[in-house]
């Protein structure tokens, strides 16, 4: 959660009451627990890391942290933003957790995106005052997390508030600042993060699921609250979400890059090459929806008439992270997320033996983005767009887990990859 929310609590006379706030009844705290303490992608991973938390080695000094999947980034959000993820129904009891290490690692997960847009989601149900970290940790997290952490965070969501949470907003309302306040919603049921990202995105823990669908039930009818609606079949000339296979078989040309990458990536190669924090914007969520709608209808799109940058980079952004699988393939998972054991006289042989093995319209797509983003990384004096801060834009865009989202530690094994293969094009790509 945003460090704004939070006091130094040492001497504040609210500290008493809300250390008394009840948290949760005790029927909350009889859930059962998850069907599974890892996602399905994190189960194929086989060599190379120990399962009980995937990716990560057991002497990783995050390893006892990572494993509870506290913290979990999703992609990014219908307004092309990165969506971080924190559930408080994994937070273990508290003498069982490092809440200082567990700081440490929030703050090293946001340091991988606090340069650019990014949303939070805050599953709330779950918290009781058995594994609610200590007021003394929250004032530690209040000294530790500073400006650049709240610059770009565009919208804290708190899923399932309780009165705890709001309470604990009201006494603090005095020194959150308006512009802050502003970011905070109260999402009452999980239908209702629909409007910001979709669900299916998300790894929701079985007892957020579970206890929306009781509090759903517990409903009069004419309170119900509105259902996602169902997925629309695909129009007779879709684009996004619809495979690269399907798409060059509807090309007038049968070339293998998608014509959203052609336009988007013809655009900003004239337009956007110098524009600072290019891939780090979001955009009006009512354009990319007009965009996907012309683009899904067969209209054609000139993004020059929109003379919109950050439009072009969150629609070429969208279009990778909505096809049915991945551009790196869910074949490549595994290879991918073990990368870091192939020695670095060994990379670029091995990258290329990996990327040649792609299907030829994944191939020549990657190569042709591989290639722009060389480009873009050659101007990074201007744009502030290296191939550091280029993996970590478009490795979760590249490739995710079978389930859609991914634990954190699979994230940085990822960003690696695409680092590398940015780093290695000349000699990957010939």
């Amino acid at each position: 959660m945003s460090s704004e929310l939070l006091v130094d609590l040492g001497d504040d006379p609210a500290t008493a009451q809300l250390g008394q706030l009840k948290l949760s009844t005790l029927e909350d705290q009889q859930w059962p627990p998850d069907e599974s303490t890892l996602s399905k992608s994190e189960t194929d991973v086989s060599q190379g890391f120990d399962l009980g938390s995937p990716h990560l080695p057991w002497d990783h000094p995050f390893y006892d942290i990572a494993r509870h999947q506290i913290i979990e980034v999703a992609g990014d959000d219908n307004f092309g933003r990165k969506v971080i993820v924190f559930s408080a129904c994994r937070l273990p009891l508290q003498h069982q957790l490092d809440h200082q290490k567990l700081l440490m690692y929030l703050k090293a997960t946001l340091d991988q995106y606090v340069e650019s847009d990014y949303t939070l989601i805050y599953f709330h149900h779950g918290l009781t005052s058995e594994n609610k970290p200590s007021l003394s940790w929250l004032r530690d997290a209040y000294r530790e997390f500073d400006r650049k952490y709240k610059k770009n965070i565009k919208a804290l969501y708190i899923v399932h508030p309780t009165m705890f949470i709001k309470t604990l907003l009201i006494l603090f309302k005095p020194v959150i600042s308006f512009k802050f306040g502003r970011k905070i919603n109260y999402v009452s049921y999980l239908s209702e993060l629909e409007d910001v990202v979709k669900c299916e995105q998300l790894v929701i823990p079985a007892r957020v699921r579970e206890y929306d669908n009781k509090l759903i039930a517990s409903l009069k009818p004419s309170a119900q609250p509105p259902m996602s609606p169902p997925r629309s079949p695909p129009l007779p000339e879709q684009v996004f979400g619809v495979s690269l296979t399907v798409l060059r078989q509807r090309d007038p040309d049968g070339d293998p890059v998608p014509v959203v990458m052609r336009d988007t990536v013809g655009f900003l190669s004239e337009q956007g090459l110098d524009i600072e924090g290019i891939f780090r914007r979001s955009a009006n969520v009512t354009l990319v929806k007009d965009v996907q709608l012309k683009y899904n209808s067969g209209t054609a799109v000139n993004f020059q008439d929109m003379e919109d940058v950050h439009l072009a980079a969150v629609i070429l952004k969208t279009f990778l992270r909505e096809l049915p699988e991945p551009l790196l393939t869910y074949q490549l998972y595994n290879d991918i997320v073990n990368f870091t054991s192939v020695s670095s006289d060994n990379q670029a042989e091995v990258m290329k033996t990996l990327v040649e093995s792609l299907p030829e319209e994944n191939y020549a797509s990657l190569r042709y983005l591989i290639t722009f983003l060389a480009q873009v990384s050659a101007n990074s004096d201007v744009n502030k767009m290296t191939n550091s801060n280029l993996a970590v834009v478009f490795g979760p865009n590249l490739l995710w887990g079978r389930d859609n989202a991914m634990s954190l530690s699979a994230i940085g094994p990822i960003n690696n990859f695409t680092r590398t293969l940015l780093d290695q094009q000349h000699l990957v790509f010939t």
